[in-house]
């Protein structure tokens, strides 16, 4: 097979899979099973496809190839006399769907739910969702959530078992359970985001599927859970941050800086939708009787300082003070480090790169979160450049390159270094 032709395996499988295991799981009722029939109707497309090319609907024909992996395993079960009754009765059940034209989009908000199950421990709902439902892999889960790799599997693993074993229905609970499952949920969804709008390794910085999958899922999630705020500012936030997708590379697939971005292309579109979606939440927030989550209120500062860059007419007009002051308030909430490198980006240019150079040093001490963090050293050298201390600003470059793990930010830092020392 040709590079181009697993590109596009690999593409259907991203944008895909999950919906696939998705429905596959709701039909069979055993997500173990789901998982490995659509990991083999993916091996199969890799041998057929070649010679046949693409279908009209890759989702669709990778469903069905999983349903028929499914129902061969069913019918095999159903000769053992251990599993003969269970394995039998599936198998009936799943003879009996009609032909799958396209995966069913609210089999992957059921197998989420699923995914988000009190049963399971916070972090295990989260990273078997993304696993799951967004589709992304062990080293990309690992990176979102700044842990292990080992520990990331092993977790999978443990969560997978708990489903199967405790009986844990495929299903979006009723409305009175749905509280307890929505801070997992919306997480999710914002992870799954987070990585396609920047993405944690690889050739590419933006991966258009999972911002697409994302922004389709918050969609979902508000349609089933009108008036929820937190709902509702992850969707604005989603909205009002994907209007920029398009000029965030050039067309030689370079990172394009936001004080360099085109605001005229900009979806404009996107950031009304997204400022209305801000003032329902905000709407939302404040009903009377209403008490928001620390989460919510989290989606709703970040959507409000996404609204303040997508408001701002040009660079130059942005309001850093105000923007200082939500990220005050979002650290406040969150005590990530995330936030305190971005709030101390946000004091550079509201109150000059010498006010920042202290916080950001705090935060590359040895043993810290973010201590190997390229952008973190990105955000350390950008301050120093911006205050003429050239050499040091060139080995901070050179650290964050070393640590650079997706093609598109390497190319900027290595013209960051060309720029201060041809």
């Amino acid at each position: 097979m040709s590079g181009a032709q697993n590109r596009d395996v690999a593409t259907v499988f991203r944008a895909e899979a999950g919906r696939a295991l998705a429905t596959i799981a709701r039909l069979t009722g055993d997500l173990g099973l789901a998982e490995d029939a659509v990991q083999e109707a993916f091996v199969v497309a890799l041998r057929r496809w070649p010679t046949t090319g693409l279908p009209d609907n890759p989702g669709a024909w990778i469903t069905t190839t999983a349903r028929n992996r499914a129902l061969d395993v069913l019918r095999r079960e159903a000769s053992r006399p251990a599993r003969e009754e269970a394995a039998g009765r599936a198998a009936v059940a799943l003879e009996a769907t009609p032909p799958i034209l396209h995966p069913v989009a609210d089999d992957q908000l059921r197998l989420m739910f699923t995914c988000c199950h009190p049963a399971l421990t916070a972090e295990a709902r989260i990273t078997l969702t993304l696993r799951l439902v967004c589709g992304l892999r062990v080293p990309e889960i690992a990176r979102a959530l700044l842990q292990g790799e080992e520990a990331v599997g092993k977790r999978l693993q443990r969560a997978k078992a708990k489903i199967r074993d405790a009986g844990i229905p495929l299903r979006v609970p009723p409305p009175e359970l749905l509280a307890e499952r929505i801070p997992s949920v919306l997480e999710c969804v914002y992870l799954t985001f987070t990585e396609g709008y920047a993405a944690t390794a690889g050739d590419e910085l933006v991966r258009h599927e999972l911002c697409d999958e994302a922004v389709r899922l918050a969609r979902l999630v508000v349609e089933l859970l009108p008036g929820e705020p937190g709902a509702e500012a992850l969707l604005a936030l989603l909205l009002l941050q994907d209007s920029r997708r398009s000029t965030r590379l050039d067309d030689a697939g370079e990172v394009v800086l936001l004080a360099d971005q085109d605001r005229s292309r900009w979806d404009h579109d996107r950031i009304a939708e997204g400022l209305t979606w801000l003032d329902r939440a905000g709407t939302s927030a404040e009903a009377p009787g209403r008490t928001i989550s620390a989460g919510a209120a989290a989606y709703l500062l970040q959507a409000a300082l996404a609204a303040e860059h997508a408001r701002a007419p040009g660079w130059a007009a942005t309001d850093w003070p105000a923007i200082v002051g939500l990220y005050d308030q979002l650290l406040a909430l969150t005590a990530s480090p995330v936030v305190e490198v971005n709030r101390a980006v946000a004091v550079s240019f509201a109150d000059g790169p010498d006010v920042a150079l202290p916080l950001l040093e705090a935060l590359s001490a040895p043993g810290a979160p973010l201590a190997g963090s390229h952008l973190l050293h990105a955000a350390r050298a950008d301050v120093r450049r911006r205050l003429g201390r050239t050499d040091e600003a060139v080995q901070l470059y050179r650290l964050a390159l070393d640590c650079a793990a997706t093609e598109p930010e390497r190319a900027l830092l290595r013209r960051r270094l060309a720029e201060l020392d041809p």
